[in-house]
């Protein structure tokens, strides 16, 4: 699978993720006409983290929101009433997404060689089509309250538990070598992770996204296949 292949069989246009943040928050906001909600909710969301790339969500005003996004006062206090539930708004959706896409990527993947080649694939592609998402609910995660802090954490848990799994059903299969599963799948998520907070880095080297998911995969296999399997399998990536 490509990046190309990828894009063309989700949903991701800022449309449909705020159609998505729509249908998760429909008994908070209060314009009705769905057109009218997504359209503006694409406003909201493209504005929020254009500011917050510029001086951080919390430094980031209800006028500088209003300015940027072109919606009234009033007309923010329709879909949210406070920065804060903004900021969940915004997370929520995200993870909803994440999780969505990375399970329907895998689910009907048997061989654990495949699906931990999947899963990274599908993660990798995902965070290119909403780096801005990525990026910001990383560097925005310090600044959250107690409760949005625990549900980032339990969101990066949960990718590192789907791709421990994973590993765990390789080894007993036979196919992946006895290692800490927990610690490799950390190790997995930081290099997922590097894609969307370091982009400057591979831009100046000219790595392109599908390059990048052929690297982390032969990497991936390279530390988890037994036999000396890995330099055939990473060839085969690329």
């Amino acid at each position: 699978m490509t990046f190309a292949q990828f894009i063309r069989g989700e949903k991701l246009s800022p449309g449909d993720i705020c159609r998505e943040m729509l249908d998760g928050h429909r008994d908070s906001i209060k314009t009705k006409k769905e057109h009218t909600a997504v359209k503006n909710l694409e406003l909201i969301f493209a504005a929020t983290l254009a500011v917050s790339n510029q001086k951080g969500f919390q430094a980031m005003s209800m006028r500088d929101l209003s300015l940027a996004s072109g919606l009234s006062m009033g007309a923010l206090y329709d879909y949210f009433s406070s920065k804060e539930d903004l900021l969940e708004m915004i997370q929520s959706t995200g993870r909803r997404l994440t999780r969505r896409v990375l399970e329907k990527g895998i689910e009907a993947i048997e061989d654990p060689v495949e699906r931990l080649t999947a899963a990274i694939r599908t993660h990798i592609y995902l965070s290119e089509a909403l780096q801005a998402w990525f990026f910001f609910s990383y560097m925005e995660a310090r600044h959250l309250g107690e409760e949005e802090k625990e549900k980032a954490k339990q969101s990066e848990l949960y990718t590192e538990g789907v791709l421990a799994e994973i590993i765990a059903q390789g080894q007993a299969a036979g196919v992946f070598v006895p290692l800490d599963r927990h610690l490799a799948a950390a190790m997995i998520k930081a290099m997922l992770q590097d894609w969307y907070l370091k982009r400057w880095k591979y831009a100046g080297r000219r790595v392109g996204v599908d390059r990048y998911a052929d690297f982390v995969v032969q990497m991936a296999l390279s530390c988890c296949l037994a036999g000396g399997e890995a330099g055939a399998w990473g060839d085969k990536s690329l």
